[in-house]
């Protein structure tokens, strides 16, 4: 009995050596998941779409992402790649993956890519946001930070303006982030009003790791007095994880779009 799309691998592969890549587009609620890449230990993103990927193309599939979100992080635009000998059209397979997917993802979009395509590296800007919520929502609780306390949106808005620009963001990074070149060229930082709270929306060249979470914390203490209006550039300046703030909770941040030429 067939299920939600899914068609006979047989029926489409004609030749075993015809190799397809494809790209596709994933929005995924990370509150359950220890982070998109496989792990050892836990629920990962990545591991749950390859299951899928194998029974229904009948072949090992592994897929790349184009960032590695962290336990908690959602995404609307997460990008993958991956390749295949099955001859299923794009849309035989993405009715199937999304009949066959937990609740907590869906895929977009599936399409043809070029063969070189890779989702990580052929990435030329990625685009997060990170909602701050300053009264309590039984239904955004899982997709934003509630902040108990009074902060001054002029200085959200000041920092946010420093952020932008080429920069070394070591203080904002993870310490045991093992890549050298910490340097990111930011083109959008911003906080906009929502409905109760704030988003701060911020898009770049690269990312290193826990570099939003630690942005968006930074801003909050500068926000609210606990570090001086002026002290995010000596913050920046200071290359040292320890002169930043404390990393804002995961469960604001999406992963809003992944950009290619």
């Amino acid at each position: 009995m067939r299920r939600h799309g899914v068609v006979p691998y047989e029926a489409f592969r004609e030749n075993a050596q015809v190799v397809r890549t494809l790209k596709l587009i994933i929005e995924y609620d990370g509150t359950d998941f220890v982070g998109w890449q496989s792990q050892v230990n836990g629920r990962a993103v990545q591991d749950e779409i390859e299951k899928v990927l194998r029974q229904v193309l009948n072949e090992e599939v592994r897929i790349t992402g184009a960032g590695r979100t962290d336990a908690g992080v959602h995404a609307r635009g997460q990008v993958a790649g991956l390749q295949t000998h099955s001859l299923l059209p794009p849309e035989k397979l993405h009715a199937a993956l999304n009949g066959l997917l937990p609740h907590d993802i869906c895929v977009h979009k599936v399409e043809e890519a070029a063969a070189s395509f890779h989702a990580r590296f052929d990435a030329i800007e990625r685009e997060y946001s990170y909602t701050i919520r300053f009264i309590p929502s039984a239904l955004d609780r899982r997709i934003s930070w509630h902040v108990k306390y009074a902060l001054s949106s002029d200085l959200l808005h000041a920092v946010a303006a420093e952020v932008m620009g080429k920069h070394d963001f070591t203080s904002f990074c993870k310490q045991e982030h093992e890549v050298e070149n910490r340097v990111c060229t930011v083109i959008r930082s911003e906080w906009t009003a929502c409905v109760g709270g704030m988003v701060y929306h911020i898009a770049a060249d690269r990312f290193v790791h826990g570099m939003v979470r630690s942005l968006v914390g930074t801003m909050v203490d500068i926000a609210r007095g606990y570090f001086p209006p002026d002290a995010f550039r000596e913050i920046l300046d200071k290359r040292d994880r320890r002169a930043g703030g404390t990393a804002a909770p995961a469960v604001g941040l999406i992963l809003e779009k992944v950009t290619y030429r």
